[in-house]
């Protein structure tokens, strides 16, 4: 693990020149593998950005609540924070509306990246259609082998500068969190109460898509977190478990 902390930060480093922060590979907030797919597949999604630039991903939760990752929102204000929702296209296209502010979970700990979520609230209200809608929060972790799809606009390769414009998606299979921490995956006790696992060959999320969604059974089951590298073997990407942080998340959006 320490080897791999080390390389991470080298390669932080070397990409700080053209990598926006919430880009940054954090035991990689980390899609590979990916198909395009347009926004009415996937109308929670939204793009968190700073300054002009896709940061992060998020999901809508309500009309001025967005979920998102604890470490996109680490040394930023809510002043230079926006949200685009309703469009196929990060830079282009759909609603943008300023952040007002934002919550962090007061257990979030960037060194284990346990409870790595958080709560955007808009500055004005998103007019709901068919292009934008809330999604559900999971009460209870879906099944071993459940059926799940994550989505974003994050690299489509492993420590690359470059995003795509268009949202992506790939399908994967929950991995419990007691199976992603057993010697059949490369992770042991960095798994913790808060997250839970997904993976498939090939495929995966990747630096940009943090902080977004991971749904099972037409719910937010997590938020993309972190992993090792970006579609390795044997190592799925880590999420924050929705259903374990629900109580948070619910009153968080209600006192944000």
């Amino acid at each position: 693990m320490l080897k791999f902390v080390i390389f991470l930060s080298a390669l932080s480093i070397a990409l700080a020149a053209v990598v926006p922060n919430g880009m940054l590979p954090q035991l990689d907030g980390r899609i590979v593998g990916g198909i395009d797919t347009t926004i009415d597949s996937f109308p929670w999604q939204i793009s968190l950005q700073r300054s002009g630039s896709h940061i992060c991903g998020g999901s809508a939760y309500s009309a001025n609540i967005i979920v998102t990752a604890a470490h996109c929102l680490q040394s930023v204000t809510a002043s230079v924070l926006r949200v685009r929702a309703g469009s196929t296209y990060w830079n282009s296209g759909g609603t943008v509306v300023n952040v007002a502010t934002f919550r962090n979970h007061e257990g979030y700990n960037p060194s284990t990246m346990v409870n790595d979520i958080a709560v955007v609230r808009l500055s004005s209200s998103l007019t709901m259609s068919s292009t934008i809608k809330a999604i559900g929060l999971a009460s209870s972790n879906p099944a071993q082998g459940a059926d799940a799809q994550v989505s974003g606009w994050g690299t489509t390769t492993y420590g690359s500068a470059t995003i795509p414009n268009q949202l992506k998606y790939v399908d994967v299979t929950i991995v419990s969190r007691t199976n992603c921490a057993s010697s059949t995956y490369g992770y042991g006790s960095a798994i913790k109460e808060s997250m839970i696992c997904g993976y498939a060959f090939g495929k995966d999320a990747c630096q940009g898509d943090s902080g977004g969604p991971l749904v099972s059974g037409g719910v937010l089951v997590g938020v993309v977190s972190w992993g090792y590298g970006c579609a390795y073997d044997n190592y799925p990407h880590v999420y924050a478990s929705v259903a374990d942080l629900h109580s948070w998340v619910v009153n968080a959006a209600n006192s944000v």
